[in-house]
């Protein structure tokens, strides 16, 4: 990326649809755990959530994003976020997140079952 670019958000989704949960394989963004992010000039803001607040991931989660945009934007000053505060839930998730889910777990998690 040259030092003219400017960073674009559609930039930094593309990157965070490349990292997934181990225990969940649908990437981060899909998955709604990509709570807010901005970008100024040459710097980065991520803000990330997990889908249990006892996740065994909340120290590696953040550095495996962080590395993918470093990767990507590598003048970028990144910075991460763990909000532990604000609980996720299904209604996070993409509409291709969800179908992924589906694909893999056989329902939609936000479909009422009978």
């Amino acid at each position: 990326m040259s030092g003219n670019s400017k960073i674009r958000v559609e930039d930094v989704i593309e990157v965070l649809k490349s990292v997934h949960d181990p225990e969940i394989p649908i990437n981060i963004y899909d998955l709604g755990l990509v709570y807010k992010i901005e970008i100024k000039d040459e710097e980065i803001y991520v803000e990330l959530g997990l889908t249990s607040p006892f996740c065994p991931l909340a120290n590696i989660l953040p550095l495996q994003v962080e590395h993918a945009l470093k990767t990507k934007f590598p003048n970028a000053k990144i910075s991460i976020k763990l909000n532990l505060e604000e609980l996720w839930s299904p209604e996070r998730m993409t509409p291709e997140g969800r179908a992924k889910f589906k694909e893999l777990f056989g329902y939609d998690p936000l479909e009422k079952t009978t």
